[in-house]
Order: C-alpha cells, then structure tokens, then sequence
C-alpha cells in the first residue's frame, strides 16, 4: 500500500480496515468512471474494469506485491529477509490483509453499481 500503516491494527482488524479503505476507493472510483462512461457511452464493462483495476493498485498493491516478493523473490541472506520483514507492517497475517483487500474492492464497486443502477425515484415517491 502506497499509504502509512503504522496506525492499523494486527489479525483481523487490519485487515478488515484495509478492506473498509480498498472498499471506499473503489466506490469512488466506480462513480468516477460511471460518470465518464454515461458522459462518453460506456457499458459496465469498462467502468467496474478500470475501477477494479486502478483501486487495487492503490490500496492493495503494495502488500501483492509484498506477497509476491517473500514468496518468489531471491533473497540471499537471513540478514535481507529480516530486512526486509521489519518494513512490512503486521507480516504475519500479510495474506489476509490482502484478500480482504481485494474483497474490499469487489463489495465497493458492488455497492457502486447497486447505488447507480437504484430506482430512487419508485423508492421514495409517496
């Protein structure tokens, strides 16, 4: 993540705040890209694809590629890997964080599209 995690908690709980921000920034992703695409006639295509994409290179891309890097990366001491391992916050429950990353982001551009495509209309008149 190109943001400070310093200020996250461990387990689950970190994970679960990261996924409420990856959630977040895909939301507004999504309705940033739903408005370019009703503005240029764009199918959903496009807009949960790009939304997807740039959202988790923001929020989830950092501990991706933390994973993989500890897992197919060359690292040729005990000394590098403690390096390393002491610039990731919370590098045990690493994998977790990401998934509910990457959930966060598919429930945020879900609520997105649910938000855009509502009735509003036959819901609130009276």
């Amino acid at each position: 993540m190109p943001y400070d995690q310093s200020w996250m908690g461990y387990g689950i709980v970190g994970g679960l705040q990261a996924g409420l921000i990856s959630a977040l920034a895909a939301l507004l992703l999504f309705g940033l890209f739903h408005w370019l695409g009703r503005r240029y006639g764009w199918s959903y295509g496009p807009q949960i694809g790009w939304s997807f994409l740039l959202a988790t290179l923001l929020t989830a891309g950092g501990d991706l590629w933390n994973l993989f890097y500890f897992n197919y990366g060359r690292l040729q001491s005990l000394d590098l890997l403690r390096a390393e391992l002491a610039q990731v916050h919370d590098p045990d429950n690493l994998g977790m964080r990401a998934l509910c990353e990457l959930l966060g982001v598919a429930l945020g551009i879900a609520a997105g599209w649910l938000l855009c495509e509502a009735d509003w209309r036959r819901w609130f008149r009276r």
